[in-house]
């Protein structure tokens, strides 16, 4: 028996991946080859080839392909379809702590790209994400909030949740529709210890001629990573980042500002209310070191305690 690193299931079989997992990267793999770097060789690699990624942040990142037929992914400097992120110096478990997260999104309702994690030639976990900025050879057109405010990367933390709301009703085609998806991911950001929500970390994506919230991502507990509890959100709610509580939520953000009706409110606490009681199970089944296992799960515990949850 093993656990797949990418669908995080366990299958009865040996190897890091399951044969449903990599059909999920491709239908045509059977195997999969260990990146050809060790950890440290990934970080020089990225170090190297920064100035050539289209995404920047603090993460190192590398752009690369799947060569399916072959069964391995290559690191290239362009026209990568899949971005990869290797373990960090500094911070411990940064792609296993990801790779979770991004799980967790997915079971409240949150689009998130197929993602996982992937081996390397040491045994080092690196997560990988499949672009949902590339169809084919072409680009699919995504804009984050910073760009659409007329900001940069400086000044990405110089606004607030408020503002984001008016972003989302002037770009977005079905605004009532992706207020109930903001909603849910700052529900999110907060049970999920997610201090980095900035402007460059939401984008609207247009598919099918509708401009909508595209895809999670970067969605990282890094309250338990920087071991520290000064900000509980990236940008301020309500006129604060920390010291929140379920009325800020529920009642201030929820109806007065999102406008959304009381039986939807229930809805979406009804839901997150059960899913995230569900969390503790897939924080101890995950890839993390028990450590970083035992502080995700009591983060969670006293944030789903301050929404109102029950045990």
């Amino acid at each position: 028996m093993s656990r797949c690193l990418i669908t995080g299931e366990v299958w009865e079989g040996t190897g890091p991946y399951s044969p449903a997992g990599l059909r999920m990267l491709d239908r045509r793999l059977t195997t999969l080859d260990p990146i050809g770097f060790t950890k440290e060789q990934l970080l020089e690699e990225a170090q190297l080839r920064s100035d050539k990624m289209s995404i920047q942040g603090l993460q190192p990142k590398l752009s690369a392909v799947l060569r399916g037929a072959a069964g391995r992914m290559d690191i290239v400097d362009a026209k990568g379809r899949y971005i990869l992120k290797p373990p960090h110096v500094t911070y411990r478990d940064l792609p296993e702590n990801e790779a979770l997260t991004m799980s967790l999104a997915a079971t409240v309702g949150i689009e998130v790209p197929l993602h996982g994690l992937l081996l390397g030639i040491d045994g080092a976990r690196t997560y990988f994400v499949r672009r949902f900025d590339r169809l084919g050879w072409g680009k699919v057109p995504v804009e984050d909030f910073a760009q659409l405010t007329g900001g940069s990367r400086d000044t990405k933390y110089d606004s607030s949740t408020e503002r984001i709301i008016a972003v989302i009703d002037q770009f977005c085609s079905f605004p009532a529709i992706e207020r109930i998806q903001m909603f849910r991911r700052l529900l999110f950001a907060f049970l999920t210890g997610n201090e980095d929500l900035h402007l460059k970390n939401w984008s609207v994506i247009t598919r099918s001629g509708r401009v909508e919230l595209s895809p999670g991502y970067d969605f990282l507990n890094s309250t338990i990573v920087l071991r520290q509890q000064a900000e509980e959100l990236a940008l301020p709610l309500n006129g604060k980042k920390s010291k929140l509580r379920q009325s800020d939520f529920w009642r201030y953000l929820a109806l007065e500002r999102l406008g959304l009706q009381p039986r939807t409110i229930e809805e979406v606490k009804a839901h997150f209310q059960d899913e995230s009681g569900r969390w503790p199970l897939r924080i101890e089944n995950s890839f993390l070191s028990q450590e970083m296992k035992e502080k995700y799960t009591a983060m969670l515990a006293e944030r789903r305690q301050r929404l109102g949850f029950v045990a």
